[in-house]
């Protein structure tokens, strides 16, 4: 609701490579590190579209000024839940190079789906999110 573009090229960048440098440090592969969090980024960008049409086709419903979180804390949280993902992803390095992780990841998001309600555009959200995370590709 800033009214800026969704697009940041300049933001990912930095985001991309703060997080390739916390996976060489935790352990984790920075270029897999990297792939996850550019899905992430893309599917972040799918709801942000999807919220900027809604606000274009009925500008009511978009946030007031007053509203609006400020960008510099949100991105505050977001480093911060970066470096939790990085260390998750570092964590989870086993379970991603499994033979079961497309399946079991698939499993996962439909129970996702499912039990958060989520409607169609949140749901494309998660699918966009999700291509990078298993290693093995059958």
């Amino acid at each position: 609701g800033s009214g800026g573009p969704v697009d940041d090229p300049a933001r990912e960048r930095r985001v991309l490579d703060a997080v390739a440098r916390q996976a060489a440090q935790r352990g984790a592969d920075p270029k897999a590190t990297v792939r996850i969090f550019r899905d992430q980024i893309e599917a972040s960008k799918v709801v942000q579209r999807a919220l900027h049409r809604a606000w274009r086709a009925d500008p009511a419903a978009a946030p007031s000024p007053a509203e609006r979180p400020d960008l510099a804390e949100i991105r505050l949280k977001i480093n911060r839940l970066n470096d939790d993902l990085v260390r998750a992803i570092a964590a989870a390095r086993p379970a991603r190079a499994a033979r079961t992780c497309d399946g079991l990841l698939a499993v996962s998001a439909a129970r996702t789906r499912q039990t958060r309600h989520l409607d169609l555009t949140h749901a494309l959200a998660l699918a966009r999110a999700l291509p990078s995370v298993c290693e093995h590709r059958p």
